[in-house]
C-alpha cells in the first residue's frame, strides 16, 4: 500500500488495535484514525452495520464518530496496519495442514474477498493473496513447489516478483481451497485441470466489484503448481486510453487515420504481453465514440476484457474448440451479422489471414494481433502464411508494433523501497512502431520486395523504430537501459 494512502488518516489509536481484533476490523470494515476529544474517529463502508459502531464505542468506552470511506480502501488500510503492527498475522495460515474447511459453501460471502467471517485461516491467506496482488496490479498469481518450499509469486509489470515463501506442508490445503473455487477435482493431483471462476471486492448486490479468474493446475515432482491469471476488468478499463498506453502524440494521430477509416486492415504486432489487446480495446472503444451507430464485432481467444456499456454497441465472441468455434469459423458468422468493425484477437493460420485479408477488401475495417518481432516484419508474415502480396498491398493500412517496458519508480528514484517490492519500477508505459502504408510502400509489397527494402522505405517516410522510441524513453528519464534491453532484445537493437 502506497504511503500516501496510509498518511491520508491518523494512525489508529493504541486502545483500538490492542481491544479490536483484526479479524474482526476486517470482517465489519471499521477501522480507527485516531482520537479527538475523547472521542474514537472511525472509518467505516457504508454497509457497515450502525449496531457494529455502537459495540466498538461501548468496548472502547468513548464515543465515536464515523466518516465513511471506500470498502476496498479501508480493507488495505487494515492490512497495512495491523502488519506493521503485528506482522505475523498470517502465519497460522502459513502452518495449515487441516483442510477440513475447505467444504465451505461457496456462496456470494465465501467469494468475496473482504469477507472473513466465516472462513478458515486456509482461505482467509488465499483471500489475502489475491487482495494483495489485486492491489498491486498484478496479471498473475503463482504458487510455485521446489524441494524445500513453496513460493508464492506476482507476475508484476511484466516480471515475476517472489512475495513470500509457504511451508510446502501448507501446499496441499491452499491449491485445495484455490481448485474449490474454480470447481475442479480436489481428489485429482496428478493431471492438469483448467478452471475459471468469479470473486469479488465487496458484495454483488452492494455495488461489489468482480474479478474473473483463471486457474490452471499442473503436477509437478515437488507438488501441484498454479497459476491464477487476474482479469480486473475495471482496471483494465482504466488503460484503455491512447493517452493512458503512453502513446506518442504523433504515433496516435497517423494510427487513427488508419483506424478511422471505413475498411482495411490494420494490426498489432508483439510478443505475448506486449499490451496488443489493450491497444485493440482502446481503439474499439474510440470507434464507437466518434461512429455513433457502428456495429462492433469481435472474435477472442479467451475475451479478455467486457466491452460492454450503454456507449459501446459491441457483440464479443469466444473461441471455443470443444464447440468448433475457430478464429476462422467464427469469423464466417461474424461476417452474417452484418458488422462495420471486425477485431479478431490473433491471424494465426492461413484460413483467418485469408478471411481476414477478403473481409477488408469487401468494405469491412478489420483489426488483429500478430507475433512478429517489428512493424515491417508482419508483411512478409502475411505472405509465408499465403497471402498473395498484391492482396497484402491492397488491404492493409497500418501496423503497429509495440512493446511494454517498466517505469522507474519516483518516489524512491529507481532504488527500491517497500511500496514497489524493492524493484525500482511501478506501471509500465508503451514502446510504438507505427508502420503506415503508404503508396511507395504499397508499390513496394506488390513487388515482393526484401523486408529491409521495406525498412529503409519506412524509416526515410519518418517512422520511428521501437528503438528510437526506446532511446527516447531513457532519455527522459522514465525507464533504464536494462530495461530496454530487456523489452526489445538483441535481435531489436541491431535492427
Amino acid at each position: 500500500m502506497s504511503a500516501t494512502a496510509q498518511t491520508k488518516y491518523a494512525q489508529p489509536s493504541h486502545r483500538f488495535l490492542a481491544s479490536i481484533s483484526r479479524e474482526y476490523a476486517r470482517t465489519h470494515l471499521v477501522l480507527s484514525c485516531g482520537t479527538e476529544n475523547d472521542e474514537e474517529l472511525l472509518l467505516a463502508a457504508e454497509s457497515t452495520p450502525p449496531y457494529i459502531i455502537h459495540n466498538i464505542s461501548a468496548h472502547l468506552g468513548s464515543p465515536t464518530r464515523v466518516t465513511n470511506e471506500d470498502p476496498e480502501f479501508i480493507a488495505k488500510l487494515i492490512d497495512a496496519v495491523y502488519e506493521a503492527h503485528a506482522p505475523d498475522t498470517t502465519s497460522a495460515a502459513l502452518a495449515l495442514t487441516d483442510s477440513a474447511e475447505l467444504e465451505s459453501v461457496r456462496d456470494e460471502t465465501d467469494r468475496d474477498l473482504l469477507s472473513i467471517a466465516t472462513k478458515g485461516d486456509t482461505g482467509r491467506f488465499v483471500d489475502a493473496l489475491l487482495f494483495e496482488a489485486l492491489m498491486r496490479g498484478a496479471s498473475d498469481v503463482h504458487i510455485q513447489p521446489t524441494e524445500d518450499t513453496t513460493l508464492c509469486r506476482y507476475r508484476l509489470d511484466g516480471v515475476l516478483v517472489t512475495v513470500r515463501d509457504i511451508p510446502s506442508s501448507a501446499t496441499s490445503s491452499i491449491v485445495s481451497r484455490i481448485k474449490i473455487l474454480a470447481n475442479l477435482d480436489i481428489t485429482e493431483q496428478r493431471l492438469a485441470q483448467d478452471g475459471r471462476t468469479t470473486v469479488s471486492i465487496g458484495k454483488k448486490s452492494e455495488s461489489g466489484r468482480a474479478i474473473d479468474l483463471r486457474i490452471s493446475t499442473l503436477p509437478t515432482p515437488h507438488g501441484e503448481r498454479v497459476v491464477i491469471r487476474l482479469l480486473d476488468h475495471e482496471r483494465d478499463e482504466g488503460l484503455q486510453s491512447f493517452e493512458r498506453l503512453g502513446m506518442p502524440s504523433e504515433v496516435q494521430t497517423r494510427y487513427k487515420q488508419a483506424a478511422g477509416r471505413s475498411n482495411g486492415i490494420v494490426l498489432v504486432t508483439g510478443p505475448t504481453g506486449s499490451g496488443k489487446s489493450t491497444t485493440l480495446y482502446a481503439t474499439l472503444r474510440w470507434i464507437a465514440d466518434i461512429r455513433p451507430g457502428v456495429n462492433l464485432m469481435t472474435i477472442e481467444d479467451p475475451i479478455e476484457c467486457d466491452l460492454s456499456a450503454p456507449s459501446i454497441a459491441v457483440s464479443q465472441v469466444q473461441v471455443s474448440q470443444k464447440k468448433g468455434v475457430t478464429f476462422a469459423s467464427g469469423l464466417r458468422h461474424i461476417l452474417r451479422q452484418d458488422p462495420d468493425v471486425i477485431m479478431i484477437g490473433e491471424i494465426r493460420d492461413t484460413e483467418t489471414a485469408r478471411i481476414a485479408i477478403q473481409s477488408s477488401l469487401t468494405g469491412h475495417l478489420v483489426f488483429s494481433t500478430m507475433h512478429t518481432n517489428d512493424a515491417v516484419s508482419a508483411v512478409s508474415r502475411l505472405v509465408d502464411l499465403g497471402v498473395e502480396e498484391y492482396l497484402v498491398s491492397a488491404s492493409l493500412s497500418a501496423v503497429l508494433a509495440q512493446r511494454l517496458v517498466r517505469r522507474i519508480h519516483e518516489p524512491c528514484s529507481g532504488k527500491g523501497c517497500k511500496d514497489c517490492l524493492d524493484s525500482g519500477f511501478a506501471g509500465r508505459v508503451g514502446i510504438f512502431e507505427l508502420l503506415p502504408i503508404t503508396d511507395p510502400i504499397r508499390k513496394l509489397i506488390a513487388g515482393g520486395a526484401e523486408i529491409g527494402s521495406l525498412r529503409d522505405s519506412a524509416r526515410a517516410s519518418g517512422m520511428h523504430t521501437l528503438l528510437q522510441e526506446g532511446q527516447s524513453l531513457l532519455d527522459r528519464g522514465i525507464t533504464n537501459q536494462i530495461e530496454i534491453e530487456r523489452a526489445l532484445g538483441t535481435a531489436e537493437v541491431i535492427a
